[in-house]
């Protein structure tokens, strides 16, 4: 398998995993606080991929002149993010969301990208991101966007919102760190200390937490707390770093087009959800914009 094969293939595996995550975050933040769910399942994803490291002999040291950089990206790209934006969830309906962060992500990762001169802006790219939009909006919009706002939809927006700009900027971010420390090393670290900043946080302040620690959630929690911390944080985020890396974060960040496919599979598959004509179309519209995207040259 080609180089370039090979980065597709992680690319389809990240979609997979990540299109599928929706569901699982809606049952189990459902069930436990948002801030101490989160910082388990990312401190006990550090701890693991820690472990198997240290089994295989590999070096977990960082030098010392990146550990403000490592300890920025953790907060942005799990501690900030993964509180906001689910709280945010909460307050919004998912097509809105969905709406939001798959027509966001992109665009912010490009933007911090070009403004940190880790990105040339091209024409491709602008029309792989203006087809993914219109993509997002003919499969989502109709249905997510009816009516007004009232206040606390619109906290659930900018929720939403800063949580993707956190995690895109701290995509940026990342890649000077893997010049000097693998993909893998990188997601270990960021997923050990931005759990800990969740859980720092969590315990002492957020409502439900204290309970929440005697882990009596039930087996529906459980099963999408499992699924989140397996493929989840572990399988995906090494694949997000190691095409971070390889790619950069604007070419990456085009997984948003493809996982809100995923999810509706899933809702029709699992859910018994039904799709339309406008669904198919904004679907195909989705996937030409990816594949416009990740095109060569």
């Amino acid at each position: 398998m080609s180089p370039l094969a090979r980065q597709r293939a992680l690319f389809a595996v990240m979609c997979l995993i990540w299109g599928s995550n929706w569901l699982a975050l809606k049952i189990g933040t459902g069930v436990v606080p948002p801030g101490f769910f989160s910082g388990v399942r990312w401190t006990i994803a550090g701890l693991l991929l820690l472990g198997w490291r240290w089994w295989r002999g590999q070096d977990n040291r960082v030098s010392r002149r990146l550990i403000g950089r490592l300890l920025l990206v953790s907060f942005l790209m799990v501690g900030l993010n993964a509180l906001i934006q689910n709280y945010g969830l909460r307050l919004v309906s998912s097509g809105l969301a969905a709406v939001i962060s798959s027509a966001l992500t992109p665009i912010s990762l490009l933007g911090f990208g070009v403004a940190l001169g880790q990105e040339r802006f091209t024409a491709r790219q602008g029309v792989a991101i203006a087809l993914g939009v219109c993509g997002i909006v003919t499969l989502f919009g109709p249905k997510a966007i009816s009516g007004g706002l009232d206040p606390l939809e619109m906290l659930g927006v900018a929720g939403v919102v800063v949580g993707c700009l956190s995690y895109s900027l701290g995509s940026v971010l990342c890649r000077p760190l893997m010049r000097a420390m693998a993909p893998a090393q990188v997601a270990t670290l960021t997923n050990l200390l931005g759990g800990l900043m969740l859980l720092a946080g969590s315990i002492p302040f957020e409502p439900g937490a204290g309970v929440a620690m005697r882990f009596d959630w039930g087996w529906p929690a459980w099963l999408s707390f499992l699924f989140l911390l397996i493929p989840g944080s572990l399988g995906g985020t090494i694949i997000y770093f190691v095409l971070v890396r390889d790619w950069g974060a604007g070419r990456t960040g085009t997984y948003a087009f493809v996982t809100p496919i995923i999810s509706v599979l899933l809702g029709v598959f699992a859910l018994g959800e039904r799709v339309d004509a406008a669904d198919a179309a904004g679907m195909l519209i989705m996937l030409v914009a990816a594949g416009l995207a990740l095109r060569r040259g």
